[in-house]
């Protein structure tokens, strides 16, 4: 390999190296500015007195639905998102088990997005302030 090539080959794995960092930096605002958002909704909700849920999650193939010992409130009408009362983002799927049937689910929280559904399919994206907005002014009567 030559000078040329190596130095090519340097630059390039700077440049992609440099690419990842940036879209990591990125990545952690959005998801810092997504977790205020969540623990602003969950305070605001709890001021409210909305009223809470003992959350369920549902299988990833979809033939089940589990209990969970997490509580709080739904913010989609698939029920398939949640925030739980300490301000925490679930996205309510689990795999499907015997012993989740008897014991219960125990999904863990996730890093929510600032847009819920980014990459789906047309018209099934939305900002997460605007869902988590809706799901306020709804009040109780959301379902």
């Amino acid at each position: 390999m030559t000078d040329d090539g190596r130095q090519w080959q340097e630059e390039r794995h700077r440049a992609v190296r440099a690419h990842a960092e940036a879209d990591a930096r990125q990545r952690a605002a959005e998801q810092a500015e997504a977790a205020e958002l969540v623990a602003r909704f969950a305070a605001e909700a709890s001021r409210r007195g909305l009223r809470t849920d003992r959350l369920t999650a549902a299988s990833y193939d979809g033939r089940g639905r589990y209990r969970t010992r997490v509580t709080g409130w739904y913010v989609d009408r698939a029920r398939s998102r949640a925030v739980d009362t300490e301000g925490r983002f679930y996205l309510l799927t689990v795999p499907a088990s015997l012993r989740s049937r008897l014991f219960g689910a125990e999904p863990e929280p996730s890093p929510p997005p600032l847009v819920v559904g980014r990459g789906g399919r047309d018209g099934e994206s939305v900002p997460l302030a605007t869902l988590l907005g809706t799901r306020l002014e709804a009040g109780d009567d959301w379902r």
